[in-house]
């Protein structure tokens, strides 16, 4: 009997880990689901003249349409549990000189629903070829979802109407509308050294909203940003960001997946620039320490950088800080130095590392493995993460060899090429 027990338990391991390899890692999907909807050269898009000048609240139901071009001026707020409603196609361009933003304030919606083949479009005012990051704002979604700072409601440091700038709150299914399809391009104000706009800035957002099919190209700070709230995120895009791809803080609670971020090397900010930055807080002195802390499911990510020879701003792909939860599975990251960072001294001890984990992830020309920001107990930690069931898998490939159509200048698949071992799971 104990023979056969234990014959059972060597064929379930064994069928664990082959299953675990036959898993798909990185983006996935039957077709290329980065292809119509995308611009990886927006700069040299026509979007015409604007037509319309939206400015102010916007205090009632309200609906952008496709015949029209809008200028969004200055910092446009949606008041009063309105909804936002703007058609496929409909193109928003953010103002230069009033760093037009658009924020969604907490009880509102905003409907942004485009089509793979007519997507929503929020981008510079400026020309063609004379269009940089940080030209506008951004696009703000305040929210009820829980946050983990002191009192469970907080601001945003951007200079926002005090009366209008809140969010968190008790309501993790909170609904702050639909953005799908959708670009936004050029965005990312630096309003002060301290004070920077996002593409896209989610605070306290609940798990109803539908945050999906979302490129963001150029911002001159984060692309995503989560501060607090509860959300399911998937097939995002991140291109060429000036900070951090995808940051997340105050006690998100998110599972991201089918996303890629596609950094260039020379586009970096001083303060240091990852594709995933993942903490709970800023200070500990401003937080309810018996709230959750950050947790970040990821699954299904690619995160990559452009650059094959090891030159320009290359960090790790991923830093992670203290009192975390991350959790990266199924994901390809190739290019990075190294490839995850671990804030302070973190990486000492299990109960720290147990709290991060690495499964069936291929990490591709990283120069380094997983290390401790203090470089301390740099041993343990390949010993801890060496362990066969986490299935990390280190390799050497050009960007070509592991991924289908790396080629920005044409329609890039970077789904992994069907013709390399790690795409077949042998």
């Amino acid at each position: 009997m104990k023979t056969k027990l234990h014959f059972a338990c060597i064929i379930f391991i064994i069928s664990f880990f082959v299953q675990a390899q036959q898993q798909p890692k990185g983006i996935i999907g039957s077709s290329n689901w980065m292809t119509n909807w995308t611009s990886f050269k927006p700069a040299g898009n026509d979007y015409g003249e604007a037509t319309n000048i939206i400015a102010g609240t916007i205090d009632k139901d309200t609906r952008l349409v496709k015949r029209n071009i809008y200028h969004l001026v200055g910092v446009v707020y949606v008041t009063n549990n309105a909804t936002l409603t703007i058609e496929p196609g409909t193109v928003i361009r953010g103002d230069d000189k009033t760093c037009g933003t658009l924020v969604i304030t907490n009880g509102a919606k905003i409907m942004a629903e485009g089509l793979e083949t007519d997507p929503i479009v929020f981008t510079s005012e400026n020309e063609i070829n004379n269009r940089k990051p940080g030209d506008w704002g951004g696009i703000i979604i305040l929210g009820k979802a829980p946050i983990n700072s002191l009192g469970g409601i907080h601001t945003l440091p951007f200079d926002l109407d005090p009366t209008l700038n809140h969010y968190g709150g008790q309501d993790s299914e909170d609904n702050s509308g639909i953005m799908k399809y959708v670009r936004i391009e050029y965005a990312g104000r630096k309003l002060s050294a301290s004070k920077e706009l996002n593409g896209l800035s989610l605070a306290g957002v609940g798990r109803k909203t539908t945050i999906s099919h979302v490129q963001i190209s150029y911002s001159n700070d984060d692309s995503f940003e989560c501060y607090g709230g509860d959300l399911n995120l998937s097939n995002l895009i991140s291109y060429r960001t000036t900070d951090d791809d995808f940051d997340f803080t105050q006690g998100a609670q998110i599972n991201i997946s089918n996303s890629i971020a596609i950094r260039h090397p020379f586009s970096s900010d001083i303060s240091g620039s990852r594709c995933f930055e993942v903490d709970s807080y800023e200070k500990v002195a401003s937080t309810d320490m018996t709230k959750k802390m950050t947790k970040i499911n990821a699954s299904n990510i690619t995160l990559v950088n452009l650059e094959e020879n090891n030159q320009g701003l290359v960090r790790e792909s991923a830093y992670i800080k203290e009192n975390t939860f991350f959790n990266l599975t199924n994901s390809v990251i190739s290019g990075f130095a190294p490839f995850i960072l671990l804030e302070g001294n973190i990486g000492n001890g299990e109960a720290n590392l147990s709290k991060i984990s690495f499964k069936n992830v291929v990490a591709n020309n990283c120069t380094g493995e997983i290390e401790s920001e203090s470089g301390s107990n740099i041993p343990g930690i390949k010993s801890y993460y060496g362990n066969p069931t986490y299935g990390i898998e280190y390799t050497k490939m050009k960007l070509n060899e592991l991924f289908s159509l790396p080629n920005i200048k044409g329609n890039p698949d970077f789904r992994l090429n069907v013709n390399n071992t790690i795409a077949s799971g042998n």
